[in-house]
């Protein structure tokens, strides 16, 4: 018998003595299986093979493995509830659940990539509810397999035509984007070769952040270029992107995440959940899309 008693596992001279006893069964309508339950004779616990589940106590989780697929293609959260028959605030707790447990597959999965010899970075644009409310997602990946390493949200201020339309109704905008970055550079140094290669567009505030986390990379800039309509305008007009990489990646968040889809109506309205649906996808960009050769 594989079961452990949960309590007794907590006091390691106990678990050395408990006792595990059949307990009897029941019928879980949610995915229609039946459980075998549990009790431990030496602190009388009764548990069953579920318990420790992180899906344990959902109603609805034959649904969790759809929701995440239509998560990353593109479909818009009510659209989900309507294609599976559920109410919107289901998929709602549904989206915070997976990025729960995908994160830290995805955080695991990151350590086992090994060293990291080519590092490509930028920024994605969005917004929150309003575009007077504009977000900047940092978006890095390796170069060579195009592989997410991390996708991070940062609060920025308006700018241009908005910035004082900005100012008087929501008024000052702390600017995150540094302090996220600099919190990403920390997160992957450890898995980055000393002699890393980075590559990056023009942006001058990038500079003296990669040169203090990576003292010894080879860190080329590239000035910008044009967008072009296919790509949702991150992928560029011309022969030969040097940032490929990091633009095609960009490119396929907003083609595969309604919210950031270019002139939608899908909008982010929480900051929180923007990351958590994009930590999502990370996962499923990794996982499945890069094993498919897309």
């Amino acid at each position: 018998m594989n079961a452990a008693c949960p309590k007794c596992s907590e006091r390691p001279k106990c678990s050395v003595f408990s006792r595990i006893v059949r307990y009897g069964a029941y019928y879980r309508t949610s995915d229609s299986r039946v459980v075998i339950r549990f009790r431990c004779l030496t602190c009388k616990v009764t548990f069953s093979n579920a318990t420790n589940d992180p899906c344990f106590r959902q109603k609805k989780r034959q649904h969790n493995f759809a929701i995440y697929r239509q998560l990353c293609s593109g479909v818009s959260q009510r659209q989900i509830g309507r294609n599976l028959k559920i109410r919107q605030t289901t998929v709602a707790k549904k989206l915070i659940f997976l990025a729960q447990v995908l994160r830290l597959k995805l955080q695991n999965l990151n350590q086992s990539l090994g060293l990291i010899h080519d590092l490509e970075f930028d920024d994605l644009e969005t917004f929150e509810h309003s575009k007077c409310k504009p977000l900047s997602v940092l978006v890095a990946v390796a170069q060579s397999k195009r592989w997410i390493l991390g996708v991070d949200v940062a609060q920025m201020p308006a700018k241009g035509r908005l910035a004082e339309k900005s100012l008087l109704k929501y008024g000052p905008r702390a600017d995150e984007r540094r302090f996220v970055r600099r919190l990403r550079f920390e997160k992957i140094r450890p898995q980055v070769s000393e002699v890393v290669t980075i590559r990056s567009d023009s942006n001058p505030h990038y500079g003296p952040d990669v040169a203090e986390f990576f003292p010894n990379a080879k860190y080329d800039q590239f000035l910008g270029v044009r967008g072009a309509i296919t790509g949702q305008g991150e992928l560029k007009k011309t022969t030969w992107d040097p940032l490929f990489g990091v633009n095609h990646t960009c490119a396929m968040l907003r083609a595969h995440i309604s919210r950031l889809i270019r002139k939608t109506w899908n909008t982010t309205k929480s900051r929180a959940r923007l990351q958590d649906h994009l930590d999502i996808y990370a996962f499923y960009h990794n996982t499945e899309l890069l094993k498919a050769g897309a």
